[in-house]
């Protein structure tokens, strides 16, 4: 399966690309320490650093990217970014435009009065057939200013307009620059089945493996990253 992406020929100069999250983890999570010491177990526990599951999910699909740095202050946005028109009719040139609050009426989190921001995209997106794409903010990502909501795109068949992705501005007493390159959204390519529910009850095999795993997985650090945990090198490359 290919995530194709397309860009106008006169901003391709200009455009940082979308890439693997694997490769764009946050640098507060590399600084993170692997233990900690816990008051309630009265020695060094491991962190979420240390936890395959919550680290693979940040790692997975593909980060969207900010094309150009944005001045946020006193509620206001705004850009310097010299870049040529688009060839293209119709294509966006400024980084955000925004959704009016109307569109937002009735959702738990909307807020009187508030537009919600988007984030215009660059890129068109083109999946094999058969796959859509999950976009959603960047996962575990509270350290961002922003929330982004999330969406599911038939990009197999949508694929000649760009997805744009829109957000809540969440931190109001926000004053900075969000730079180039900060991830706007994390994308899935899933494929386009229903699943087929099974229920069952344990039998005597399922119990017997569900108390060995649960005793091992207590016993000793690591079990999951050593036994169960996938080899990552399936996930594509750029």
């Amino acid at each position: 399966m290919r995530m194709i992406f397309r860009c106008d020929p006169a901003l391709a100069p200009h455009l940082p690309k979308p890439a693997l999250a694997r490769g764009r983890l946050p640098d507060w999570l590399r600084a993170m320490p692997a233990k900690a010491h816990s008051d309630i177990h009265g020695r060094e526990i491991r962190t979420v650093k240390q936890c395959p599951p919550f680290v693979d999910a940040m790692a997975y699909g593909v980060m969207i990217p900010l094309p150009c740095d944005v001045i946020i202050e006193n509620g206001s946005f705004s850009w310097d970014w010299d870049v040529p028109e688009p060839a293209t009719p119709g294509h966006p040139r400024a980084p955000l435009s925004f959704h009016v609050a109307a569109q937002l009426a009735g959702a738990p989190f909307a807020r009187e009065g508030q537009a919600a921001i988007k984030f215009n995209s660059f890129w068109t997106i083109e999946l094999d057939e058969g796959w859509s794409l999950f976009a959603t903010h960047p996962v575990n990502r509270d350290d961002l200013p922003f929330r982004t909501l999330s969406g599911l795109v038939d990009a197999d068949r949508f694929f000649d307009g760009g997805i744009n992705f829109p957000a809540l501005w969440i931190d109001p007493d926000f004053s900075g620059v969000l730079k180039q390159g900060t991830p706007v959204a994390q994308c899935f390519a899933v494929p386009r089945v229903s699943a087929e529910l099974v229920f069952e009850s344990l039998d005597e095999a399922h119990r017997d493996g569900y108390a060995k795993t649960v005793s091992e997985v207590l016993a000793a650090p690591n079990v999951y990253r050593k036994r169960f945990r996938a080899r990552r090198g399936h996930l594509g490359r750029e």
